[in-house]
C-alpha cells in the first residue's frame, strides 16, 4: 500500500465508526468510479477496434475498384423468411447474406424482423460500426474475421493491398 492509500483507507476507517455510512458512501463513490473508468477504458478499446476495420475495409474498397469486383443489390433478410429491397449496393460478408458492406464501406447488418409493408416498400438500414470480427457473442461456427470475409469476395487480395494492413 502507499501511504495515500493508508492515508485514505484509515480515515475510511476512522470516519466510518464515527459516522456508520459515512465509509459506505466513499465505498460506493469508489465503485462508481471505476466503473465508470472500466466503460472509458471499453469504448476506447472498442473505438480504436472499429477504426481499424474500417482502415482494412478502405483498403478492400481501393482493391475492388481496381480489379472490378462487382458490386450487387443487397437485401434484407427477415428473420422469418422473406426479404427486402433496400437502396444498398456492396457486397454480402457472410454466405447467408445477412451482413454486408456496401460501395463506401459502411458495415450493414442485413437481417431484421420484416413487416408486410417493409417486404413490399423495402428498408434502409441503418449502417453500424465496422467489427474486426463478424458474428462476435453469436453461435459457434457464426464467427468470422474480418480479413477471412473480405478475402472470400477477392482471395489474396492482402497481397495486392496498395498499403499494408498491420
Amino acid at each position: 500500500m502507499t501511504a495515500d492509500d493508508d492515508a485514505r483507507f484509515g480515515d475510511e476507517s476512522s470516519s466510518a465508526s464515527d459516522t456508520g455510512d459515512c465509509g459506505d458512501s466513499d465505498w460506493a463513490a469508489s465503485r462508481r468510479r471505476a466503473a465508470a473508468q472500466r466503460a472509458r477504458m471499453l469504448r476506447e478499446r472498442q473505438d480504436a477496434e472499429h477504426a481499424r476495420a474500417a482502415r482494412i475495409i478502405g483498403l478492400f474498397l481501393q482493391v475492388a475498384r481496381d480489379e472490378g469486383l462487382e458490386p450487387v443489390a443487397l437485401r434484407v433478410r427477415g428473420y422469418s423468411g422473406g426479404s427486402a429491397r433496400t437502396p444498398l449496393h456492396g457486397w454480402y460478408l457472410r454466405a447467408d447474406e445477412t451482413v454486408g458492406i456496401d460501395t463506401q464501406g459502411r458495415f450493414y447488418i442485413l437481417s431484421m424482423p420484416l413487416s408486410l409493408s417493409q417486404r413490399l416498400r423495402g428498408v434502409r438500414p441503418e449502417s453500424q460500426p465496422v467489427p474486426m470480427t463478424i458474428g462476435e457473442g453469436g453461435r459457434d461456427g457464426d464467427i468470422v474475421p474480418l480479413r477471412f470475409a473480405l478475402d472470400r469476395l477477392l482471395p489474396d487480395w492482402e497481397e495486392r493491398s496498395p498499403e499494408p494492413l498491420v
